[in-house]
């Protein structure tokens, strides 16, 4: 029986018709942009090129400035393929508690082949408990969480452990690694807030009514989520692992810490 091919593999790229013209591979284009990034490796695989072309991964800011300059096009007419899908979703907002709460839930519960999220100041229950189910009940779900500096509560470092009881990262019985934890410990990086599977995805933003209060967001569709996916996916990629019990264990959650000051 044929394969069938991934959506938008029946029509060729922009990006992928500019890397033909030239009659290149797709390890010809992980030379070149080798050669254009300090120290000589950028990290860059054939695969990855080739997801870029198939519209299965979105292309960083960096990696489209270095094939803009490869190709000598520009970004509209090279990733035109990437930020079409963008142009015809409007996101939602989000404005209270239950909203923002049902949002949240839904992509935790919609996700089945990846889910990510990111943050160091989540407490709600209801939502922890959602994503560990989550990881219970679908065992080939693959599970990003990136903080950026310690937990602020120590529900979500209890979360963080119970995550490591339901699954092992150095576990490959499903033929990759389901659990990646990792914390950015760059002070000079702004934290992050949302929660994304590959149906859709919740950004919190400032609150609409008061300082204080957790009750704002917006909700994003599928080709949204696919970018905040990417987004996770190198977060965790240039994070510190926080991968056993004993690594949890000596963060110190900053509201305790307040607390005792």
């Amino acid at each position: 029986m044929p394969r069938r091919p991934p959506r938008g593999e029946g029509e060729a790229s922009p990006l992928r018709l500019a890397r033909l013209a030239r009659n290149w591979t797709l390890e010809n284009v992980v030379e070149e942009i080798d050669l254009r990034t300090a120290g000589g490796q950028s990290g860059v695989t054939p695969s990855m090129v080739s997801g870029w072309e198939l519209n299965q991964h979105a292309t960083s800011m960096g990696h489209r400035k270095t094939l803009c300059e490869i190709y000598g096009q520009p970004p509209e007419v090279l990733f035109a393929h990437q930020d079409q899908g963008l142009m015809r979703s409007a996101p939602k907002l989000l404005a209270s508690v239950p909203e923002l709460r049902r949002a949240l839930l839904a992509t935790v519960q919609g996700a089945r082949d990846c889910l990510v999220v990111m943050g160091s100041r989540s407490r709600d229950l209801a939502y922890l408990k959602a994503i560990e189910e989550a990881l219970e009940q679908r065992p080939t779900l693959v599970h990003y969480r990136v903080l950026f500096g310690p937990p602020f509560h120590q529900v979500l470092a209890d979360h963080l452990v119970r995550l490591l009881e339901l699954r092992d990262p150095a576990d490959r019985s499903h033929g990759l690694k389901t659990l990646n934890i990792g914390l950015v410990d760059d002070l000079g990086t702004p934290e992050r807030f949302f929660c994304a599977s590959e149906r859709s995805a919740v950004v919190p933003i400032p609150s609409l009514t008061s300082l204080e209060a957790f009750d704002s967001g917006i909700s994003l569709g599928r080709a949204e989520a696919s970018r905040l996916l990417d987004h996770g996916r190198q977060a965790y990629a240039a994070a510190r692992r926080i991968e056993t019990p004993e690594a949890v264990g000596v963060l110190e959650v900053v509201r305790k810490r307040e607390a005792t000051s």
